[in-house]
């Protein structure tokens, strides 16, 4: 499913040509105006969108095959993941994706759902007109995402309106330690729309988020956001208690 690392050499930025993916928009601290940058990002889509599971060995032959680059720019893409707290490299047996235990997940979703309230709140003081216009557009298109069963780009529209949230909270110090620890999660909060029924729920929360926010309603805001990242979590949880048990009763 990943296309090959494309350059715009006409470009003075030299930025890659992306596929438009869940993980299209960099949110870590590498730069995709480099080549291991570049890569690093595709990794990112890769693991959130599941296509590199967690615990999963990342390969350098068959990943550099896949994604069109040599060993050197990819083992730095590596330490660049490790630095964002994704991926785990051992001396002498390589890298690997890392995988959270049911208490690194709550945890995260905790901490999580109590910065996005925060962030809900001060945004419902701080925003202007025209972001609300675009978080309500982004919505509507992220709706309309759902309706086709287009979880990636559901995703992707998705992401973008929790980060657009996040910075018309206007905090710096808030917004650095949200992304922080939401890159640690993306893979999960993907998931946590495998199973039909929570992903609708979680749509309709989304068209409840957007009104709160037109109405300026900053405790209103505060409760949906941080319920709705206690049941992301939950439904996360859910699925791995579901995988733990199918692999056991695996001949």
């Amino acid at each position: 499913m990943s296309e090959k690392i494309q350059w715009a050499t006409s470009d003075a930025s030299a930025r890659p040509a992306s596929s438009g993916g869940a993980a299209a928009a960099s949110h870590g601290r590498s730069s995709v105006a480099t080549l291991p940058g570049a890569v690093a990002e595709q990794l990112r889509r890769l693991i959130t969108e599941g296509e590199l599971a967690p615990g999963a060995r990342l390969n350098e032959r068959g990943l550099g095959v896949q994604l069109g680059v040599s060993r050197t720019p990819l083992r730095e893409a590596f330490r660049l993941l490790e630095a964002d707290g994704l991926v785990a490299l051992h001396p002498n047996r390589g890298a690997q994706v890392v995988a959270l235990s049911e208490d690194d997940v709550r945890e995260y979703f905790e901490m999580i759902g109590a910065l996005e309230a925060l962030a809900g709140e001060l945004a419902c003081r701080r925003i202007g007109d025209a972001e609300i216009v675009e978080i309500k557009a982004l919505t509507f298109e992220m709706l309309a995402c759902h309706a086709r069963r287009d979880l990636p780009s559901y995703y992707d529209r998705n992401r973008q309106i929790h980060d657009r949230i996040n910075l018309a909270a206007g905090n710096a110090r808030l917004r650095q330690t949200y992304a922080s620890l939401n890159l640690r999660i993306q893979h999960l909060r993907f998931r946590s729309n495998y199973d039909d029924e929570k992903w609708s729920r979680a749509a309709q929360e989304h068209a409840q988020m957007v009104e709160a926010l037109e109405a300026r309603d900053a405790a209103g805001l505060a409760v949906l956001m941080r319920r709705h990242l206690q049941q992301k979590g939950e439904a996360v949880l859910e699925g791995m208690r579901h995988d733990a048990n199918a692999a056991v009763a695996a001949p």
